[in-house]
């Protein structure tokens, strides 16, 4: 049905390969990232000596997806990332091969919103959504197939896909508060008048066979960041939306029983945390922390069974929007963040590895982000091997994919 995308110039290294360049090349290739509008498609980072590479073809915009939905899936030629690519046709979704790069369009070019960033590799599809109808495309097929159509009195948005991806799972809000959001489409706009209108929200689930529609939950906090535990099928996690120093914000549902719990207490005046995500084995939730906020700098666990805390500080220029954990837990990853985030860091614009010690992230700069504009979030994903990180970027003037090997090559 879709013919591989046309990559000639795009190059037929892979991550792998890429390994294997003479060191005189290498030399060649050290510059500062952003400097050139385009890069080339891969160089060495000027400040970190790290491998930065453009997953992506420049051929429209394209766009990895939010920082704990995972993109992946296994192939028989390697590991392949789902993502959005927008062109003068409109909008789509795309796969790309780790290992080859090689691009495959996956769904037709939408016009209008198209919106879901789910992969589910079991099931090997990608569910997406537009307008009111929710779809799911075969990644080996494309057979197309629909799921679901919200109905009139329930227009909501599919988010999440659980452990055993029978259930999809979203967040309903009121037509008054899709108004505001019309009215003031800025975050820093609509962002505390949804806070403190009270309007009822409704946690929900849509199987993936027979689209069969539960409402679980409904509140008149602002219930959002809708997301599955990667192993327990039936744990969903959600958050109180609203000024991070105002909410108890990180919270559970058990979908078959509705118990709600909260995961993390604020301790201290002015403390906040936040954008929270599941480890890979479903056992802790890691979350931004800062007590109080823009003082003093954590990341930190939460035991999903005991509530057991772990925290580890770092430095005011090391926090990031987010965080992300490694496939085997032992590092975690950072996406930076510019002067004007809550941290007002003076030198924060990197892509951060971080290895514990002790109560201590220890950080590496791996890629200088100065020339990027954080407006736009770069949202880190380790590979599925641990070996790189891949964010998203405009440095090179458009969105673009990218991936820098955490090995250090040698110079």
């Amino acid at each position: 049905m879709f013919a591989a995308i046309n990559t000639s110039g795009f190059g037929a290294l892979t991550l792998g390969s890429l390994l294997l360049v003479s060191g005189a090349v290498q030399a060649q290739a050290r510059l500062s990232t952003g400097s050139q509008k385009p890069m080339p498609e891969q160089w060495l980072d000027q400040d970190t000596g790290h491998r930065v590479m453009r997953l992506t073809p420049p051929d429209g915009q394209n766009a990895s997806f939010y920082f704990h939905n995972r993109p992946f899936l296994a192939g028989r030629d390697g590991d392949w990332m789902v993502y959005y690519h927008t062109d003068a046709q409109g909008k789509q979704l795309r796969m790309v091969n780790l290992k080859t790069r090689q691009v495959q369009p996956l769904t037709r070019y939408f016009q209008q919103k198209v919106g879901g960033e789910i992969v589910a590799p079991k099931r090997r599809e990608v569910f997406y959504q537009t307008g009111d109808s929710v779809y799911a495309t075969h990644v080996d097929t494309r057979r197309t197939r629909l799921v679901f159509v919200f109905p009139a009195d329930f227009k909501a948005d599919i988010t999440t896909l659980n452990a055993d991806e029978t259930q999809l799972g979203g967040a309903w809000s009121s037509d008054a508060e899709k108004e505001i959001f019309r009215q003031y489409p800025e975050k820093h706009d609509f962002f505390n008048r949804i806070y403190e209108a009270g309007l009822p929200r409704t946690l929900f689930t849509v199987s993936t066979q027979g689209g069969q529609l539960t409402k679980l939950f409904t509140d008149t906090a602002w219930l959002n960041h809708v997301q599955f535990s990667p192993t327990d099928p039936r744990l969903l996690m959600f958050c109180h939306e609203g000024p991070w120093h105002k909410v108890d914000r990180i919270w559970t549902i058990d979908t078959r029983t509705k118990q709600v719990k909260l995961v993390h207490k604020r301790t201290v005046e002015g403390e906040i945390a936040g954008h929270e995500f599941f480890s890979p084995d479903g056992k802790t939730i890691w979350f931004d922390n800062q007590k109080p906020r823009s003082v003093t700098f954590y990341l930190t666990g939460a035991d999903v069974r005991t509530g057991k805390e772990k925290a580890y500080q770092m430095d005011r220029n090391e926090w990031s929007i987010h965080f992300n954990v490694s496939p085997d837990q032992k590092l975690f990853a950072g996406d930076g963040g510019d002067a004007g985030q809550v941290a007002k860091a003076p030198d924060g614009m990197w892509i951060y590895l971080f290895r514990p010690e002790g109560d201590k992230l220890k950080a590496e700069k791996l890629v200088n982000m100065k020339q990027h504009g954080y407006k736009l979030e770069p949202n880190i994903h380790f590979s599925p091997d641990g070996k790189w990180l891949i964010f998203r970027a405009n440095f090179e003037g458009q969105e673009q994919v990218y991936a820098v090997e955490i090995a250090k090559t040698a110079s």
